[in-house]
């Protein structure tokens, strides 16, 4: 929000806080508390959630209402209910930014995981679930000793569609499949999800249910959850400040399109699959409306997606809606547009302020709060907030000792050697020889500083330790010089020392790149390149040194750094982002080979020339004819420095296909005896839509891939499949990641793995009315340097006399069953 609403907004919090102490129950502990208040039906759990919910909401009276639909939600004393702070954060991690979470209490940290983006590297699903359930823990845990609340704002998945962005650092990258499949598991984790996973987590509660080890949607509690989760910032976000553009009053012209191919896929998955429970509108307008007043989206989600949970505005955005982008002329017709539209709960105090006038003005009804009010209490109940004693509840004996543990620790030391991204390493020169190194430079201002190993929102790390002190744990003699004083590096006064210490060593490391000082929230870039003098740093050292440097880049926003790329003096280039608290051990593995690196790029990095493209442009698909390059690895047709996807190991892999179909057949029936009207419809129709499709199940197939690993260390790879879809228009993708997988392998040995293909999901496409086709033709499938040709095409089934339709009846009868029951698939 903006200096002068984040001053205001800050200030009316404060004293909608001291209100509600002053006139709360001397002794509040929790809703239903006996013996005086549990005897109202909210607090009868043999009851449905949605009659408990109404219950309550009947017991209110107006002013106790509206004095609901802040974040800072006020205590209702007659009924025994204490305030309710609804704005946690845990991004990667308990975080310190929302007011509902402290670290001054006997819970001093929290495990810091590495950044969003940098897991995101690992492309691992079962990694992700592990971490939003041990996130889960810590933040239950937390709020059973007084020091959380249970509805976090977090997972951030809007798409890294610009390499400026601020906060693309928080996001699971540029690729709508990825980022989703990312939502899916962090949310099913961090909410208890289906109690499913890998089984690390196993008997860890103490007599409470255990990990079942699967990974399915069915859950033993019902519609229960350990936390809630928040899918943000719905939808079309990725701007915070560029030239004269603001995120508060930004309009995000999207098309149709690519709404439905790039945008909403994320948000549409978080809640089908992952099942979130909250959805966050976003400052900026779509198409000229503001995001939390787009009715057709917020109902889009609820009534297609089936959405259930409650729907919050960012903080102050309600405000915007008048203030910034002055859709509305007055408070009230904001205020009414964004609770028609389906929103339930502000954060900040727009609505407790403005929303009695508005109804007063006839500008809304009660019933419109009430709509508003069954969605929120609904997902507290859910919570267990209304059942008595927490400690008494499911996860009532989670607290401090379940905070910081070993192996919530060793989980974000494994995170971040799975997210990093080894981007060049000539003549395999890492790893290191832990025996051959004497001595060990480490030159860089991000080398010696932990206040930013986790980027943005982030919490009280529970033993953070720089780069610097990773890396001196594994030789005898290390020493280290910044450069310069900050990651801005405005002057090259440091330089002479920077330079003398690298020549002292035997081995130099240079750690280069950005901090939240140049990328976060409410800060854009304005270049891709190393900022101030860091390039000039990185050269000096590289030239004055003996032997060839290691380059180490922090940030979460894509580099230009083609002049390290180039140069013969810089071996090895790895990419860390925000590696978190554990991130100085991961380095110092991967940099002596006690670790295989295997992460991928999950975002393209571009040239410093893309800066001259308009970040304001949401447009995904290139536009030759305004000299328009597009965005992101599916559409972008320009250099890259380097490519999503892009990671190298220290060991190599080759691929083969063992098995994958060569034809996808779809049936369907022609009426008619024209032989031309018969080539004529065959001849035009070069897709189908999906919705014309009723079996899309009976089109999936698997394709079995064998991976060998080529060279002498074991290690982790990731498997990624491509599809490239017959180009039946202009602006279809260059390619799709349609599948991955991260699987172990073992030196000089093969491991096989399949992969399930979708075809209505991974091989369809968004035409530009937004609707998905299935293109008919050649789809090429890629794996590496391989590819498959998959032919999709008709069976075409003519009905014209019926001694015709009897002889292919005779003849094939699986056809004609198809053709019953419609447009189907076959597998050859």
């Amino acid at each position: 929000m903006s200096r002068q609403h984040r001053s205001l907004f800050f200030l009316l919090q404060l004293l909608t806080l001291l209100i509600s102490i002053s006139s709360s129950n001397p002794n509040p502990q929790f809703p239903c508390e006996p013996p005086y208040f549990n005897s109202y039906p909210f607090c009868n759990t043999s009851l449905s959630i949605t009659d408990r919910a109404q219950s309550l909401i009947s017991l209110l009276t107006l002013r106790e209402k509206i004095q609901q639909l802040s974040n800072n939600a006020s205590g209702i004393p007659r009924l025994g209910i204490p305030p309710y702070e609804w704005w946690s954060e845990s991004l990667h991690g308990v975080a310190s930014n929302g007011p509902g979470v402290s670290f001054n209490g006997i819970v001093k940290a929290a495990t810091s995981f590495p950044q969003v983006l940098v897991m995101a590297a690992s492309f691992n699903r079962t990694l992700w679930f592990k971490i939003g359930l041990a996130v889960g823990v810590e933040a239950k845990a937390m709020y059973n000793v007084g020091q959380a609340g249970l509805t976090f704002w977090a997972p951030n998945i809007n798409i890294f569609r610009d390499p400026r962005w601020g906060r693309g650092q928080e996001t699971p990258g540029e690729d709508p499949m990825v980022v989703s499949a990312y939502a899916i598991e962090f949310v099913k984790g961090f909410q208890g999800g289906s109690w499913g996973g890998s089984g690390t987590f196993r008997d860890r509660f103490r007599g409470k249910r255990a990990l079942r080890g699967d990974n399915h949607d069915d859950d033993e509690r019902g519609d229960g959850l350990m936390n809630s989760a928040c899918c943000k910032h719905f939808i079309a976000y990725d701007l915070e400040k560029w030239e004269n553009f603001s995120r508060y009053s930004f309009n995000a012209v999207v098309t149709k399109q690519d709404m439905e191919d790039t945008y909403e896929p994320p948000f549409r998955s978080c809640i089908q699959q992952g099942k979130a429970s909250c959805l966050m509108c976003s400052y900026n307008a779509i198409n000229g409306v503001p995001a939390c007043a787009r009715g057709d989206l917020l109902q889009k989600a609820r009534n297609e997606w089936g959405f259930k949970g409650y729907i919050t505005s960012d903080c102050d955005a309600v405000a915007t809606v008048q203030e910034d982008q002055n859709y509305t002329r007055i408070p009230e017709d904001a205020v009414a547009d964004v609770l028609k539209a389906g929103m339930d709960i502000n954060c900040g105090s727009y609505l407790v302020r403005h929303t009695q006038t508005t109804i007063e003005q006839g500008k809304l009804q009660e019933m419109d709060i009430d709509r508003a009010l069954l969605n929120l209490f609904s997902v507290q109940l859910r919570l267990g907030l209304f059942d008595g004693d927490p400690r008494k509840g499911q996860f009532g004996k989670l607290g401090q000792q379940e905070i910081c543990t070993s192996q919530h620790k060793m989980l974000a030391l494994e995170a971040a050697r799975q997210g990093i991204v080894l981007l060049k390493n000539k003549k395999r020169f890492l790893p290191l020889n832990r025996n051959a190194v004497s001595s060990l430079a480490i030159i860089g201002p991000m080398a010696n500083n932990i206040s930013n190993m986790g980027g943005g929102y982030s919490g009280v790390p529970c033993d953070p330790k720089s780069l610097f002190e990773g890396l001196q744990g594994y030789v005898k003699q290390a020493s280290y010089a910044s450069g310069c004083s900050d990651v801005p590096c405005d002057s090259d006064a440091g330089f002479n020392e920077a330079i003398l210490t690298a020549k002292k060593a035997d081995f130099v490391i240079v750690i280069a790149g950005l901090d939240l000082s140049q990328e976060t929230e409410d800060h854009d870039r304005v270049s891709l390149l190393l900022p101030g003098k860091q390039m000039a740093l990185v050269s000096s050292i590289a030239a004055a040194s003996e032997k060839p440097i290691i380059l180490v880049l922090t940030g979460g926003g894509p580099l230009d750094v083609s002049f390290a790329e180039g140069d013969l003096k810089i071996a090895s280039i790895l990419w860390v982002g925000y590696p978190g608290e554990a991130g100085g051990k991961a380095l110092a593995e991967v940099i002596f080979g006690d670790y295989n690196p295997g992460g991928r790029l999950p975002m393209t990095w571009y040239p410093e020339s893309f800066t001259r493209i308009p970040m304001n442009d949401m447009d995904m698909r290139a536009d030759p004819f305004r000299g328009y390059p597009g965005r992101t690895y599916r559409f972008y047709t320009g250099k890259r420095v380097y490519g999503f996807g892009q990671g190298l190991s220290y060991t190599d892999f080759t691929y083969k296909f063992l098995f994958a179909p060569r034809k996808l057949s779809l049936s369907r029936s022609f009426t008619g005896t024209s032989s031309k009207n018969i080539l004529h419809q065959r001849q035009v129709l070069d897709s189908v839509h999906i919705d014309e499709v009723t079996s899309c199940d009976s089109l999936r197939f698997y394709v079995h891939i064998s991976v060998t690993n080529v060279g002498d260390m074991d290690g982790s790879h990731v498997v990624m499949l491509f599809s490239r879809a017959p180009k039946i228009f202009q602006g279809t993708a260059e390619k799709q990641l349609i599948a991955f997988d991260r699987i172990h392998t073992s030196s000089y040995r093969s491991t096989k793995t399949s992969i399930l293909v979708d075809p209505c999901n991974h091989l369809s496409i968004a035409n530009e009315h937004g609707e998905r086709i299935l293109p008919l033709g050649d789809h090429v499938l890629t794996l590496g340097d391989l590819e498959h040709s998959l032919s999709l095409q008709f069976l075409w089934l003519y009905q014209s006399e019926g001694s015709e339709m009897d002889r292919d009846r005779d003849r094939d009868s699986e056809r004609i069953e198809v053709y019953r029951v419609g447009l189907a698939g076959h597998l050859s």
